[in-house]
């Protein structure tokens, strides 16, 4: 507990070691494991890019995540990725922390973190490539999966393991799903952009949607810049600042219209799904916009019975960000129940205090939003009883 609240952390990263995809991946699928390389094209002692990115003395780029000699993140821009490799080598512990589970739990038990949903980090691009199979696709998201399975048994009551699901074959997302589910995944990740040209409501997903209703399942959409995918802003800017910028933010609002619009909430009544790392400020924006086209447009989806916000309302929810403007208001507009707390731990954009700054938010919150937003709204979402405290959490100092 932290200050006498219970938290879950919707939203926290497992950093994948390099190594695990070859020992995970089947053998016919062990020529497609990733390896670091040199980022192509850049210099990798400090100093010596200086004069071509800038700095008189810019820091070193590292090395990239490469299969094939390819890089699995397309577009990225040297002089940023530099940065961010600066900034990593200045949390070089924060990190190291990210990839065992003892160092999960030792930092969430400093924080005040009870449990914690976990996210992929490098998963996500290999994964979702739209120039791969779906073979190959579907073999990545396995091994990711078998590999968490294994990671969280150091504390499955606190460390949640949502799987990761390929979309490259529609027909094979029921299937995936249901083994997930039988190896006691509580939830699906996905990302929210198209895939090989099929947004999220695509007539191809509507049995996956059914079967995550069915199964009781929440589905939980993460972006990541730099994809292998369709990507908002990624055709028109080149540095890392715009495009980080516009793809978490944009996407989840395309993910929710594409939801709503192609029926896939009203279809399926029973779906809970969540938007994370976009913050919330633009939810009441969006919807506002959406129910006024909705008012003037509703002949045109006749499926349609209620405006967008009515199932917003019913059937999502998003994480905040806890240096958000008008945060107070924000909770009042969406309200508490709809809204949970993701630390993005350890990702280089969220400072390593981000638990601290969501407490010195009590002044504009009350005791009883607080308590919603960071344990029964989480708890609803992924279907855990709020009631029932993993043992471990309780025994933690």
């Amino acid at each position: 507990m932290r200050d006498g609240y219970r938290i879950m952390d919707i939203d926290r990263h497992v950093l994948e070691p390099v190594e695990m995809w070859r020992e995970y991946l089947p053998a016919a699928m062990r020529a497609y494991a990733p390896r670091l390389e040199p980022f192509p094209g850049g210099d990798h002692a400090r100093g010596v890019s200086g004069p071509r990115l800038g700095g008189r003395a810019a820091p070193p780029t590292p090395p990239v995540l490469c299969v094939a000699g390819v890089p699995i993140m397309r577009g990225l821009n040297e002089a940023g990725y530099a940065q961010l490799g600066q900034i990593a080598a200045d949390r070089a512990s924060v990190l190291a922390a990210a990839v065992t589970p003892g160092g999960h739990l030792d930092e969430m038990d400093a924080s005040g973190v009870d449990v914690a949903v976990m996210q992929p980090t490098y998963a996500w691009y290999l994964v979702y490539d739209d120039a791969i199979d779906a073979a190959r696709s579907r073999a990545y998201a396995d091994a990711y999966n078998r590999w968490l399975l294994d990671f969280c048994a150091a504390a499955p009551a606190r460390l949640l393991r949502p799987a990761i699901v390929s979309r490259q074959d529609p027909e094979a997302m029921v299937g995936d799903l249901e083994r997930a589910i039988h190896g006691g995944a509580p939830a699906v990740v996905l990302r929210p952009n198209p895939v090989q040209g099929r947004t999220l409501a695509d007539p191809a997903h509507a049995r996956f949607w059914a079967a995550c209703a069915y199964h009781s399942i929440p589905v939980l959409f993460h972006e990541g810049v730099n994809g292998r995918v369709s990507t908002t802003g990624a055709e028109r800017f080149t540095t890392r600042l715009a495009q980080h910028a516009c793809s978490h933010p944009m996407e989840a609002m395309m993910a929710l219209l594409s939801l709503i619009e192609g029926g896939v909430l009203e279809a399926n009544p029973g779906l809970r799904i969540a938007l994370l790392e976009a913050g919330c400020g633009w939810l009441p924006y969006w919807l506002w916009r959406l129910d006024h086209e909705y008012s003037h447009l509703h002949r045109e989806l006749p499926a349609l019975r209620q405006p967008p916000s009515a199932y917003c309302r019913r059937q999502c929810w998003i994480a905040f960000e806890p240096s958000e403007a008008m945060l107070d208001r924000l909770v009042l507009e969406i309200g508490p129940r709809r809204l949970v707390f993701g630390t993005d731990f350890p990702h280089l954009d969220h400072d390593d205090g981000i638990v601290d700054a969501v407490m010195t938010r009590r002044g504009g919150l009350d005791e009883a939003a607080l308590t919603t937003i960071l344990w029964t709204s989480p708890c609803e979402l992924m279907g855990i009883d709020a009631r029932n405290v993993p043992a471990e959490a309780a025994a933690a100092p």
